[in-house]
């Protein structure tokens, strides 16, 4: 730090209080000019939806204001309800002029997990997580009625005009319902439509306003402050609690790991497991995933990654075999996880089961030596060259000046005590197999000789006459009488 040039200038102790974590809204007006005054506001009705977390908010007018036009107050209020209202129907202005204002809520964002509110007092920051965000925006539902209104009145005059008249005969085309599957009611549940009438459904449930000056309001700005720091406000053991532990567990403390899995999933390709989910695991499949991903890796590398960090390096050691090789002092996955049974190359459809024979080759080789040849390696495995990348890009990587592949991690020959047994024993199991590996070169030699072999003959056989000599095993063969020479010889080849 003291060599640095933006050094440290003060720590700012961060607390988290979760008294209103459950219950604690951020509203917004982005349509708000600057001269309102919103905040001083006078709330004179407050509902909310908690399902849908909606909210809708009355505030008053200063009707008694010289800024205010009385006359066309009066009107407003006049279409909405109409000269002639119904007893049974709630007023929408009750002292018979546009009195308020009317503001309900949209939800801007759906995901506010990585949103809080944050306190700083006494050069402490406390912090509490927001249970939702929302925009409030004016609503003209008096504009609405006046339109419903005028149109059902149009209509009553109509039915009035033509009552005499005989009603026409219409044709009605009647539809039935399809059967609905899983897919077609998951994209129905989704539609505007559809979560439209469910907001609609739900009743609005009165809540009581407290203006921040109060009593009560005050109580409960009190529950955003932890109650950690000694200053005997607001907050619960709990909240204590969450501060006096590890990091590893303080992260999880703060993340919802069943959103987090939902969230990642989705964005994961596949065969991907999350760090949550890896945590489900038993270990042996824990080591499957951290081997099959990380192609080459080291024992300690192992034990960092494992979401146990309390794990015993023996209990790793005894189940490590079951699922992989050593090679050289690096682990990699066992090749029936990497192509388990059933499942093809990415490229040309190879059968897992040669995919798996020509990689447990590729490795044999690499505990032989530190560079592999493809094109040699493709003459041995009868793979094609695109395969042969395919396996060799998983374990090794290319030098392209020597054009040769070797293995991503160098060797690696520091091992412990219970390592070099497993060592020994993985280099038993390779030299039990070495036998199996030497048939499958010497077969793949001996059928490219018989190729060789084959073309030759067919090169040599188009000619018709050919000139030359006969060689033995121990020399040239001449005929008799001209022993010690070579002489030329006419010999007519058929075509068959």
């Amino acid at each position: 730090m003291e060599d640095e040039d933006d050094p440290v200038v003060e720590e700012i102790p961060v607390h988290l209080s979760k008294t209103l974590a459950d219950n604690l809204y951020l509203l917004q007006y982005p349509v708000k000019s600057a001269s309102t005054t919103i905040d001083d506001g006078r709330v004179v009705n407050c509902c909310v939806k908690p399902i849908n977390q909606q909210i809708k908010i009355d505030y008053a007018l200063d009707t008694a204001s010289s800024n205010y036009d009385a006359f066309k107050g009066e009107q407003l209020a006049l279409a909405a309800d109409g000269k002639h209202r119904d007893k049974n129907q709630k007023p929408t202005f009750r002292t018979g002029t546009m009195d308020k204002q009317s503001f309900l809520s949209t939800k801007p964002i759906e995901d506010v997990s990585r949103y809080m509110v944050c306190v700083l007092q006494e050069g402490e920051i406390h912090a509490t997580p927001l249970k939702g965000i929302v925009s409030m925006r004016q609503m003209f539902s008096y504009f609405d009625k006046q339109d419903q209104r005028t149109k059902a009145e149009q209509k009553a005059e109509q039915d009035a005009d033509g009552g005499g008249e005989e009603e026409e005969l219409t044709q009605v085309t009647v539809k039935f319902a399809r059967p609905e599957n899983e897919k077609l009611r998951k994209a129905r549940e989704k539609s505007f439509n559809y979560l439209s009438k469910i907001e609609a459904e739900e009743p609005w449930c009165e809540t009581f306003w407290h203006e921040k000056q109060s009593s009560a309001a005050e109580h409960e700005r009190q529950k955003l402050f932890c109650g950690a720091t000694g200053t005997g406000r607001g907050g619960t053991s709990a909240d204590v609690a969450a501060l006096n532990v590890r990091p590893v567990e303080y992260m999880d403390l703060l993340i919802s790991k069943e959103k987090t899995d939902r969230n990642i999933d989705s964005l994961l390709p596949s065969r991907v497991v999350c760090l949550h989910k890896l945590k489900q695991l038993t270990l042996i499949e824990q080591l499957k995933v951290i081997l099959a991903d990380a192609k080459v890796i080291t024992f300690s590398q192992i034990l960092e990654l494992l979401p146990d960090r309390n794990i015993s390096s023996e209990k790793v050691l005894r189940l490590l075999p079951q699922v992989g090789w050593l090679i050289r002092g690096n682990w990699v996955a066992q090749s029936e996880f990497i192509y388990p049974e059933g499942s093809v190359s990415g490229t040309n459809g190879i059968p897992a089961e040669q995919m798996r024979k020509a990689r447990d080759y590729i490795l044999f080789r690499f505990t032989k030596c530190d560079k592999l040849e493809r094109h040699h390696l493709a003459i041995i495995t009868q793979l094609p060259v695109e395969e042969i990348r395919e396996i060799l890009c998983s374990v090794a990587r290319l030098n392209p000046a020597e054009r040769c592949w070797s293995l991503l991690l160098p060797p690696n020959e520091n091992f412990g005590v219970d390592e070099q047994e497993i060592s020994e024993r993985q280099n038993a199991f390779w030299t039990a197999r070495a036998d199996k590996f030497g048939e499958m070169e010497r077969n793949t030699h001996a059928a490219t000789t018989k190729r060789v072999r084959k073309r030759s003959q067919r090169d040599s056989g188009s000619g018709g006459a050919f000139l030359g000599t006969v060689a033995s095993n121990t020399g040239l063969a001449s005929p008799a009488g001209n022993a010690g020479g070579t002489i030329p010889f006419n010999r007519q080849l058929s075509n068959g």
